[in-house]
């Protein structure tokens, strides 16, 4: 599970690094960085196994600092106790919105989530790279293998490339044609 957690004050007056982190990088507004490096509004993530870089768009970075912000603490997502949200917690949590969100499947997980993301990925244009590191699968392959069906289908696309060049050299071909006489 990743983990959002604030940079300590002290290491944000004195521009030194978080405990056992990175040093501040300037520029990187919208990158959710992955193990204890900076983000928007002196937010950072903490995972134990991964360094991957993850791109938001500046809006979720933003509404992320809010949150902080009004909700102050070590972690995004607390319990009642001002604790971090433990896993079980979260679960609860969701299936407690099933009823409350409308349209939200009786059986949705917060694991679903995921899948939205490599669906909305997809559907988007992003190639099967871009969706395996914002997946953080180790090989393409995994990714394919999950998500294969939602590309579009690639002889379809070869027909409509091969198309389009035919139908523009023909164009092309009959203005030549038209021009010379």
């Amino acid at each position: 599970m990743v983990t959002i957690k604030r940079v300590p004050a002290a290491a944000q007056v004195a521009g030194g690094p978080p405990p056992g982190g990175r040093p501040a990088r300037t520029g990187r507004a919208g990158v959710l960085a992955l193990v204890h490096q900076p983000l928007v509004g002196g937010l950072v993530v903490g995972g134990l196994t991964s360094r991957t870089p993850v791109p938001i768009p500046a809006e979720l970075a933003l509404m992320l600092s809010v949150q902080m912000q009004r909700w102050p603490g070590e972690w995004l997502l607390l319990n009642e106790y001002g604790r971090q949200l433990g896993p079980w917690q979260l679960d609860r949590a969701i299936r407690s919105a099933r009823t409350a969100v409308k349209g939200l499947p009786d059986d949705f997980r917060f694991h679903d989530l995921r899948h939205y993301l490599a669906s909305l990925l997809i559907a988007s244009g992003a190639d099967v790279k871009v969706v395996q590191a914002r997946l953080r699968h180790a090989s393409a392959k995994t990714t394919l293998d999950t998500y294969g069906h939602l590309w579009p289908d690639a002889d379809e696309s070869a027909r409509a490339a091969v198309g389009a060049v035919l139908a523009a050299r023909a164009d092309s071909l009959r203005t030549d044609a038209g021009s010379a006489g």
